[in-house]
């Protein structure tokens, strides 16, 4: 990816930014890009230890890195010690277990991609954030995998009649599934 794809992306809306990062003032960034998803946690908690923190994510073909997940990381004008969890998956029921276990530990959703692993398919890559010196539980997640909007629709009703609020959605090819809309959705913990 290109600093000028990036920056077109940011532009409409394809890549969401956090919150401080809407603040003018000069900026600092880390790109950090790897074919394998095993690794980006390592990284990406690298970086946070040097004061960087989550901006943006994308999965896909980058000119010269082939099929590559791709996170940008700021500087934070505001530091706190944060780690990141990556999940990553093609089965649904795993994802939501992972979800599940992650806000247990207080980690909150930032980004999700989808990403085409090195063993052929895509894998949901979902990246969890919490505050090392506050790792509170605070949010529950439900994940809705469906190949029917008729179906999504009734879902997302049960769930929202529940308290949960969708926050991400995308469509996936899963290992059980086929091809799926795939809804992440997010509600406070009582």
């Amino acid at each position: 990816m290109t600093m000028r794809t990036l920056l077109l992306s940011l532009c409409l809306g394809l890549v969401s930014v956090p919150a401080f990062a809407q603040n003018n003032g000069p900026r600092e960034y880390k790109v950090l890009a790897t074919s394998k998803t095993s690794t980006m946690e390592k990284e990406m908690n690298a970086a946070a230890e040097a004061g960087y923190a989550y901006a943006a994510v994308m999965g896909g073909e980058t000119a010269f890195g082939g099929a590559e997940a791709v996170v940008v990381m700021q500087k934070d004008p505001k530091p706190s010690a944060k780690v990141y969890k990556l999940l990553a998956t093609n089965k649904t029921g795993t994802m939501q277990k992972e979800l599940r276990d992650a806000a247990d530990l207080g980690f909150h959703y930032v980004g999700k991609t989808v990403f085409s692993s090195m063993f052929g398919g895509e894998e949901v890559v979902v990246l969890m954030e919490r505050d090392k010196d506050n790792p509170r539980p605070t949010e529950d997640y439900l994940l809705i995998a469906t190949s029917k909007t008729s179906t999504l629709e009734k879902e997302l009703n049960e769930a929202g009649a529940v308290g949960y609020q969708a926050i991400d959605m995308t469509v996936a090819k899963t290992a059980l599934g086929g091809q799926e809309i795939v809804v992440l959705a997010r509600r406070d913990r009582k």
